[in-house]
C-alpha cells in the first residue's frame, strides 16, 4: 500500500531520528574503538539487510544483484565509504562537527553534477555553495585557532564527498535508462565497510555491552531507515527529502548534547547556522521555482 504524504513525512521524520543515535550510542562504548565500532556497525547492518531484503524484495534480490551493472557497485563503494568515514570521524572529533559537515551532501552533489554530468548549477545553488564553503571553513578555522586536531572534521569531509560521488553515479545511472537499486547498494557497502575494516579492526577489544550497542546501530540505525527512505522518497520530492534530512543534524547534536554531555562549541552553532541555513533557504527557493 502506497504511503499517502502526510504518513511520508512522518515516517521521514522518524528515519532521520533512528539515523541521529550514532553518536550518542558510540559514547556509551566501553571498550571498543575506531576500526572496531566501524567494523561491528557494517557487520551488523549487512547481516540486518541479508535479512530485510529477501522479506522485502523476495529471495531473487540476490540473483538480480549479480546483473546490477557497474553503478550498482560503484553506488556500494561509495556507501561503503559513507559508513566507514563517519564511524571513524565520530570516533575523533565530536558529533556536531561530523553532522554539520555532512549536511554539505546535497551541495556537494549539486557541484559534482555540474563537474561530472553537466548538470547546470542555478545562482542560487552557487550562492548556498559559497555561504556553507565559508561556514565550513570558519567551523574548521577556529578549532585550528584553539589548538584542536582537524583529522576527525577533515574525516568528516570525506562523507559528503562519497554521498556527492554515489548521488551522482545514480542520477548519471537513470538519465541512461537504469535506476540503482539502494538498498542492494546499502547492503554492498556494508559489508565492503566490514571487509576492509577487519584486519585494522584485530585484535577485538569490544565488551559483550560494546556489541550490544554496536548491533543496534546496525539494525535501528542503519538497516531499518535506510530501508524506510527509499520507501519515504518514492512519495515526497526532493527539495522535500533534503529539509527533512537536515532534522538528523539538530536531533544528532541534541542527543550529544543531553545524552553524552556534549555541548557544541561557538564555532559550530556559527558554522551550522550558516551550512545548514545556506541549504534551507535553496531548496525552499527551488521548491517554490517548481510549484
Amino acid at each position: 500500500m502506497k504511503l499517502s504524504h502526510n504518513r511520508a513525512v512522518l515516517l521521514m521524520v522518524a528515519v532521520t531520528l533512528m539515523w541521529s543515535i550514532a553518536g550518542v550510542v558510540t559514547r556509551h562504548l566501553e571498550h571498543a574503538q575506531k576500526f572496531e565500532v566501524t567494523f561491528w556497525r557494517s557487520l551488523f547492518t549487512a547481516l540486518c539487510l541479508l535479512v530485510l531484503l529477501p522479506l522485502l524484495q523476495g529471495r531473487a534480490v540476490f540473483a538480480r544483484m549479480r546483473h546490477g551493472g557497474t553503478a550498482l557497485w560503484v553506488s556500494g563503494l561509495c556507501w561503503c565509504g559513507m559508513f566507514t568515514f563517519f564511524m571513524l570521524a565520530i570516533m575523533l572529533t565530536t558529533v556536531a562537527n561530523v553532522l554539520v559537515t555532512m549536511s554539505l551532501t546535497p551541495l556537494l552533489t549539486a557541484l559534482a553534477a555540474r563537474l561530472f554530468i553537466g548538470h547546470r548549477i542555478p545562482a542560487r545553488t552557487w550562492l548556498a555553495i559559497a555561504v556553507a564553503g565559508f561556514g565550513i571553513a570558519y567551523m574548521y578555522a577556529s578549532q585550528l585557532g584553539q589548538g584542536m586536531s582537524l583529522a576527525g572534521t577533515l574525516v568528516a569531509l570525506c562523507v559528503p564527498i562519497s554521498g556527492a560521488a554515489n548521488w551522482t553515479v545514480t542520477q548519471h545511472s537513470h538519465a541512461q535508462g537504469h535506476d540503482v537499486d539502494l538498498i542492494p547498494a546499502v547492503l554492498i557497502g556494508a559489508a565492503l565497510s566490514a571487509l576492509i575494516t577487519l584486519p585494522l579492526a584485530w585484535p577485538f577489544q569490544a565488551s559483550a555491552h560494546d556489541l550490544g550497542l554496536l548491533a543496534g546501530l546496525g539494525l535501528v540505525q542503519l538497516a531499518i531507515p535506510c530501508t524506510l527512505a527509499v520507501v519515504c522518497t518514492k512519495v515526497l520530492k526532493a527539495p522535500e527529502v533534503a529539509l527533512l534530512g537536515l532534522l538528523e543534524v539538530i536531533f544528532g547534536i541534541l542527543l550529544a548534547w543531553f545524552g553524552a554531555g556534549e555541548v557544541p562549541g561557538h564555532d559550530v552553532f556559527v558554522g551550522g547556522a550558516l551550512v545548514i541555513g545556506a541549504l534551507v533557504a535553496n531548496e525552499i527557493v527551488a521548491w517554490r521555482g517548481r510549484a
